[in-house]
């Protein structure tokens, strides 16, 4: 008997060891993933635009140009959603291409590649999970401290992570991403509340990254619904955006101000606050549908600068027409601009390989202000440095306005790739989009003969001669998205 039963015994004897023993640490290196992905695609242009832009577009402005829009690469430890002590991550995320055209940090690595492909740091941040439970926190509060992407909206800047090729008016004119301490705390199982502090919208540290330095606040919440098919999210940023003007109209004042009042915005840009508000809600209706709601609404209360004499730029211009009197020399004012919209998307998982999406949006830029074109590699920085960009493309003066509607049509087809282990699957996304205006505006170029007008940041209508400006635009565009794998 005891020959039998002697061996059964040291083992479970054994097994108990084994089960008591603590399971070995694993390295912040064991838990971390590497990945990556190559992006590059073309966006024609029916209008066949004289200056080769698509307006209204950021990441694929370029009409009927090939594109290498960008390479990514992500290393990152993310946090462990079940963990219930102390737990710490990072990410970083590298980025290369012509979208980090729009993408900088300000005062990195901006000016680094003097080409339409550059470089960025995209994100760079630590992370920590604090198990402070209370009657404020039931789930404990997670800390992020860095750069990171903006919690405002729901498409992103990396590629694989939207729907589309080319990106809405909400996401190209609102904010990309913020430097700062950004805390989270899981009030309750469905409900997360974040607050933090940051340098501002796409700034960076010091002077070089926001030459106002003056920090910008940023709260929201995500409710989580219906065990995880409805989710909502809400977030604000607000603060000064605006940076001291460094000579707006090349004339070579120290500091670009008359009197210590910067030209461009007419106003003091530490205490001139923006605010950026977005408000979304995706609802996953079946296994296969899905439909997201998108909605914004932007304020500077700079800029669009009006006569403290209460004349329009009309009567300012028959003002010195009849007097002679030089009314560029009459005080102004800031009287604020202001921009929102909605986009509706709703994608079908139509096999396992294709997934169709249709997208609908709506945008007033009330003022001129937030829509774009920047023909220059450098245009939308010197912008944000507070640098001239003569070239700055405007739909028009900022006493007036214009409503963006676009529809767009695609797909996304996955084929996967014969097994390796780097790359599983591509991502093909082609797409047709239609942008027209609501109000009669005409920001979209043409290959039309006779002048073009477009408002520039140098305070004027400018001609060009050999195009012209309508209404709306086709445009068809295609990308590929190769992502790997390398941990």
């Amino acid at each position: 008997m005891a020959l039998l039963t002697a061996p059964a015994f040291a083992a479970d004897v054994d097994a108990t060891k084994k089960k008591d023993e603590p399971a070995p640490l694993k390295s912040l290196w064991d838990d971390t993933t590497i990945t990556g992905w190559v992006d590059g695609g073309a966006t024609p242009n029916f209008n066949n635009p004289y200056n080769g832009l698509n307006y209204g577009r950021l990441f694929d402005d370029r009409a009927g140009t090939p594109m290498f829009n960008q390479a990514g690469i992500v290393m990152q430890r993310p946090l462990d959603p079940k963990a219930t002590g102390y737990d710490f991550g990072y990410k970083f995320v590298g980025l290369i291409g012509a979208d980090v055209r729009y993408s900088h940090y300000t005062g990195e690595l901006d000016y680094a590649m003097h080409d339409r492909t550059q470089i960025t740091p995209l994100e760079a941040f630590a992370i920590m999970h604090l198990p402070w439970v209370s009657a404020f926190s039931e789930g404990g509060i997670d800390l992020k401290i860095g750069q990171f992407v903006t919690p405002l909206g729901t498409e992103l800047i990396t590629s694989p992570d939207n729907i589309f090729y080319s990106h809405t008016y909400l996401f190209n004119f609102g904010p990309f991403q913020h430097t700062g301490v950004l805390a989270t705390d899981h009030f309750t199982s469905w409900l997360d509340v974040f607050a933090g502090i940051t340098t501002g919208e796409n700034t960076g540290l010091g002077w070089s990254g926001d030459n106002q330095n003056s920090p910008s606040l940023l709260v929201g919440m995500t409710a989580t619904l219906l065990d995880g098919k409805l989710v909502m999210n809400a977030a604000t940023h607000a603060g000064p955006e605006n940076p001291k003007q460094l000579d707006p109209y090349l004339v070579g004042w120290p500091g670009g101000v008359i009197g210590g009042t910067p030209v461009a915005c007419g106003c003091n840009p530490t205490d001139t606050w923006r605010f950026l508000n977005n408000f979304n809600v995706t609802y996953k209706a079946t296994d296969k549908l899905t439909l997201i709601l998108d909605s914004a609404y932007y304020h500077d209360n700079g800029w669009n600068t009006q006569s403290v004499s209460g004349l329009n730029p009309g009567g300012l211009a028959l003002l010195n027409g009849l007097t002679g009197i030089n009314t560029g020399l009459i005080p102004v004012r800031s009287a604020g601009v202001s921009a929102y919209g909605a986009t509706g998307y709703i994608t079908y998982q139509w096999t396992d390989v294709i997934k169709l999406s249709g997208r609908v949006e709506i945008f007033r830029d009330n003022n001129n202000f937030f829509v774009a074109g920047y023909p220059g590699y450098f245009d939308e920085v010197n912008n944000v440095h507070g640098f001239a960009a003569p070239s700055t493309i405007f739909a028009g003066p900022q006493n007036a306005g214009t409503t963006y509607f676009s529809l767009t049509a695609g797909a996304q087809i996955t084929p996967e790739l014969p097994k390796n282990d780097w790359i599983k699957n591509i991502i093909l996304r082609p797409e047709v989009r239609y942008d027209t205006t609501l109000n009669g505006a005409q920001p979209f170029f043409t290959s039309l003969n006779g002048p073009a007008a477009y408002y520039t940041t140098i305070g004027g209508y400018s001609p060009w001669l050999g195009g012209g400006r309508k209404s709306n635009q086709v445009t068809i565009g295609m990308d590929v998205v190769v992502p790997f794998t390398l941990k």
